[in-house]
């Protein structure tokens, strides 16, 4: 018997082969939107421009809309630093949002401490130095912020360390509502399996991940595997695999391109069977990191190879 995955892609795709003037358009961009994955813009993907000045950080809600036709975006917290406690900017940004129609997510958190860290009084410094991006996302609606799971000592101690400081933050997260999600950015945070065992000994609801393509180097810190640089990496197939049953994200990273539009380092036809396989139903993040493409060359990469893989896996 015919799977009801098989039956909606073959119905969606060949519709248009039959397709007259008198066909409702309408019904038909409705099938293909349906069979599609939610597709949100990570900010990260327009870093190079932030960073210039090229564009606003207070735009990108407008800017994945109106420029990508993307409603949904993860920020970064490394273009509103002088913001972190600036309700009335939050409140701002989140009606540029309402206003343009767009969801906001999660706010990717980097620079604010170890949460991990061996010293007891630094580990608290750098949990409480998250705070205030918990109180960020729960402005902007958002359902998380990503930490990074950095800490120093062998795994012993990190795993000690790690369950006390993500397992506090969640805490904290939880009064407010916000998730906080462990990204693989390099290091031990790249080891699936360990960070998973954290995961489970920590046992928080608000705990879980954001499962990136490509940052699976576990020889160097935040992880990426650019250019194949990477001496020792921890397969992504299974680093994906073992990260989505805490998934509330999905993080696609790319880097770079062939003539027919596939990724040249990543699997993506592998990793988005092993996403959808899962059921995960949340949002795909483009986070496009390459050097060849520009960042909208990239981006508008992404999506369509995203859009054309999935739609073509069984």
């Amino acid at each position: 018997m015919e799977s009801r995955r098989s039956f909606v892609k073959k119905t969606v795709l060949g519709s248009a082969a039959l397709m007259s003037p008198f066909t409702d358009m309408d019904a038909f961009n409705s099938g293909l939107k349906s069979a599609l994955p939610k597709i949100s813009l990570a900010q990260w993907s327009l870093n190079r421009a932030f960073f210039k000045g090229e564009l606003n950080a207070i735009d990108f809600p407008d800017i994945a809309k109106n420029s990508y036709g993307i409603n949904a975006v993860e920020y970064v917290n490394a273009f509103y630093k002088e913001y972190g406690e600036d309700e009335k900017f939050w409140n701002q940004l989140k009606r540029r949002a309402n206003d343009a129609g767009v969801n906001n997510l999660l706010i990717m958190v980097d620079d604010e401490g170890e949460l991990g860290n061996p010293d007891d009084k630094e580990r608290t410094q750098a949990i409480e130095n998250h705070y205030k991006w918990i109180e960020a996302a729960k402005l902007l609606g958002c359902h998380s912020i990503r930490v990074n799971a950095f800490g120093q000592g062998n795994k012993s101690t990190l795993k000690k360390t790690l369950a006390d400081g993500l397992g506090r933050l969640c805490d904290y997260g939880a009064k407010e509502n916000i998730n906080v999600l462990i990204e693989n950015h390099g290091l031990h945070t790249s080891d699936a399996k360990f960070i998973t065992s954290i995961i489970k000994e920590v046992n928080h609801p608000n705990l879980g991940t954001l499962p990136d393509f490509g940052n699976w180097c576990l020889n160097a810190k935040w992880g990426s595997t650019q250019n194949d640089k990477c001496t020792e990496m921890y397969d992504p197939y299974e680093g994906v695999t073992e990260f989505l049953p805490f998934a509330k994200g999905v993080s696609a990273k790319s880097y770079n391109f062939d003539s027919h539009g596939n990724e040249t380092f990543l699997d993506y036809g592998r990793l988005l069977k092993i996403v959808k396989d899962s059921g995960f139903n949340g949002f795909i993040g483009i986070e496009y990191e390459g050097e060849n493409l520009s960042e909208p060359e990239g981006i508008q990469a992404t999506r369509a190879l995203i859009e054309k893989v999935w739609l073509n896996s069984e």
